[in-house]
């Protein structure tokens, strides 16, 4: 069996063959497209034979792509946590040889850090939510635009929502120098376009939340509607791969970094291990479910209990692992969200 670490930049792939007993066979590079890849697997089966072979790859932009071609010509191809890599085999000297050897002998050790790999529908729908959060920030940054223009020239906003029908009136009605005039003009149908975009896409999430009973049963905790219920079933993928509610928690990133040595018990900042736009979508919906019945009570008492400055920040970090465990619970349970039901399972 041959063990091959692969270092991943934008120009080549940079890889080191070793054998079972820690020999190295080759170091060498090929260009990262399809036809370099198709070159790499030739050259070591003429080198070597037909032998098994294990690649092993840091997770980055571009990973995915090498996995999933290495694995179309027999290759078995692991994808390694970053930052776990660096904790496990840390490093004097840093360079591309010197990567692609380190992940070579983590395959040879059996110690490589895998993460898992979502499948194609995971990953489709993963980039549905993402381009329209990505278009939706971008919108909110052309009305900020506008505002900070009228407040510049001394333009009160005497309405609710400036880009409603009362609001587009007033605007139409300004009369702004130029260059000004010509950037609100433009920006204005920047956002009708982006308006449209949004809404397909919103449309498409609802055509999908609509034929997914574990997306219907994530709508019933507090604060998730269609669109969040839709972002974490994709962000989350498999439930059954988290053995715990904690775990969930964890992969969130949503939990303060531990500082332990003796009788010193330190908690720092957030890990923020996982998705940002998991913990994104879990923040939301404790934002919302900071208002709900439920969960208005121990929310107020956080924020008391810690104060104007910090308290409602974390409040809503602890609210949002209080959802996390809900949604595991429902998940694994595949039942309606019912508190006293998830309280006693988590107890």
């Amino acid at each position: 069996m041959l063990h091959v670490g692969m270092d991943l930049s934008r120009k080549r792939l940079d890889i080191h063959v070793m054998d079972e007993s820690g020999n190295t066979l080759e170091v060498s590079a090929f260009p990262p497209d399809r036809d370099g890849l198709r070159h790499l697997v030739k050259h070591v089966t003429s080198s070597f034979g037909s032998v098994p072979v294990i690649g092993v790859i840091e997770s980055m932009n571009g990973a995915r792509f090498v996995h999933d071609q290495l694995e179309l010509s027999g290759w078995t191809v692991e994808i390694a946590d970053a930052r776990k890599v660096k904790g496990i085999a840390p490093l004097a000297c840093k360079t591309d040889k010197i990567d692609s050897w380190v992940l070579a002998e983590l395959s040879r050790r059996d110690l490589v850090p895998a993460i898992w790999l979502p499948g194609q529908a995971v990953r489709g729908a993963r980039e549905l939510a993402r381009w329209r959060l990505h278009l939706v920030h971008h919108r909110s940054a052309l009305k900020n635009r506008i505002h900070s223009a009228l407040i510049a020239f001394g333009h009160p906003c005497p309405v609710s929502d400036l880009f409603g029908t009362a609001g587009l009136a007033l605007l139409g009605r300004l009369a702004l120098p130029e260059p000004w005039a010509a950037d609100l003009k433009a920006a204005l149908a920047l956002i009708e376009i982006l308006d449209g975009q949004i809404d397909d896409l919103e449309a498409e999430v609802h055509r999908a939340v609509r034929k997914s009973p574990e997306m219907a049963l994530l709508m019933s905790i507090p604060g998730i509607g269609f669109i969040l219920a839709y972002t974490i079933m994709s962000e989350v993928g498999d439930i059954a791969r988290f053995a715990s509610a904690k775990k969930l928690c964890g992969y969130s990133g949503l939990c303060p970094r531990v500082y332990q040595s003796g009788g010193a018990d330190h908690r720092g900042s957030l890990s923020k291990n996982g998705p940002r736009y998991l913990r994104w979508a879990l923040i939301e919906a404790a934002t919302t479910a900071a208002r709900h019945p439920i969960y208005r009570d121990r929310y107020q008492r956080t924020t008391k209990r810690l104060g104007r400055q910090r308290g409602k920040k974390v409040a809503r970090v602890e609210l949002a692992r209080a959802i996390a465990e809900a949604i595991w619970h429902v998940l694994q349970e595949k039942e309606p969200f019912a508190p006293i039901l998830v309280e006693a399972r988590a107890a």
